[in-house]
């Protein structure tokens, strides 16, 4: 039977390159249980021909955890699917959001909402081929397709193949012009379109995404859609997530304190760190953790000179901990 948590989760972190890896996905559990997480895009072809184990290994902790796939050709997404399922995944999801060059010469991402019937059959065939949740993620619109009708059509569209929520970003992307971080910043935020969209199709699982930092703003959204879905903003200040599971999805917890999820970290941190191993790979993914507070220079300055060695541990972490909080309680005390 498929599994309900891939796909009625009411948060998520959203798939970004070069952030939402495997150590990112360990950490970010210390802080929230039920929020749904994301791989980073990874195409069809490396899923098919490329080192499985290295692309798709994750422990266990992650879950709920979605698989993001970026592909045009169905039967080439109904192989990545069986595969996801085979590993253990709880959701397919299919990239049809990111602008870059790159993913556009192989068709597809963003540049894929102008062919609705080829997402459809790429949904389809995931459906056939795996028992998981098939979602789709994109764009409010690209180029000068990007009238609410056209979001529409598009999802109507895809709608008839069966695809489980549509996580809507509530910018336009410009497909020549604009880069990725241009794209993300500069169109501007629609979020009445897709509010629009829950009341006019309220049978759909409709999650938005776009310019989201808070758990404030996330109730506030989620007065209108289905699901918000959380990207720079839980990268950039990742402890915001620390009450999202008592806020968001209602369960009777104490937030954890950021002693609490750095320790909580250590044995993932014990098992992936030391000789042979670069422990900056897991610290890069922290250095946000006491962003906007005293003691945030003390944490990444200690955490970035203690990564340097290369038979360096857990220890480090819990070095720059005390650092932070000896400068937070010096600031408090003055």
């Amino acid at each position: 039977m498929p599994s309900p948590r891939g796909t009625l989760r009411a948060l998520s972190v959203a798939p970004m390159m070069d952030r939402t890896d495997r150590h990112y996905r360990a950490f970010l559990r210390t802080l929230t249980s039920e929020t749904l997480l994301y791989t980073e895009m990874i195409v069809a072809q490396a899923i098919i021909h490329g080192d499985r184990d290295f692309l798709l290994g994750y422990d266990d902790v992650e879950h709920p955890l979605a698989l993001q796939i970026g592909g045009d050709d169905p039967a080439m997404i109904a192989e990545c699917s069986r595969i996801a399922e085979g590993y253990g995944y709880d959701e397919i999801n299919l990239n049809i959001g990111c602008p870059s060059d790159r993913v556009q010469k192989g068709r597809f991402g963003a540049c894929l909402m102008h062919e609705p019937e080829q997402v459809a059959r790429c949904v389809d065939a995931a459906r056939a081929a795996t028992a998981l949740p098939v979602t789709v993620k994109h764009r409010i619109g690209v180029d000068d397709l990007d009238r609410y009708e056209d979001m529409l059509n598009f999802v109507d569209v895809v709608t008839a193949s069966g695809a489980d929520r549509f996580s809507v970003h509530a910018r336009k992307a410009w497909l020549k012009g604009l880069s990725p971080k241009e794209n993300r910043t500069i169109p501007p935020l629609r979020y009445d379109d897709v509010y629009r969209l829950k009341r006019e199709r309220p049978q759909l699982h409709i999650e938005i995404n776009g310019g989201i930092k808070t758990m404030d703003e996330t109730l506030e959204h989620l007065k209108y859609v289905d699901a918000v879905m959380i990207g720079r903003g839980a990268y950039d200040t990742p402890y915001r997530f620390a009450d999202a599971d008592q806020r968001v999805f209602g369960i009777e917890r104490v937030k954890v304190s950021r002693r609490d999820a750095i320790e909580a970290f250590v044995p993932y941190v014990a098992k992936w760190s030391g000789p042979g191993q670069k422990l900056h790979r897991i610290t890069r993914h922290l250095l946000n953790l006491f962003a906007g507070i005293p003691g945030n220079k003390a944490w990444k300055r200690a955490l970035m000179e203690g990564s340097r060695n290369h038979e360096a541990g857990p220890e480090v972490l819990l070095a720059a901990l005390d650092a932070a909080e000896y400068v937070r309680r010096h600031t408090e005390a003055s």
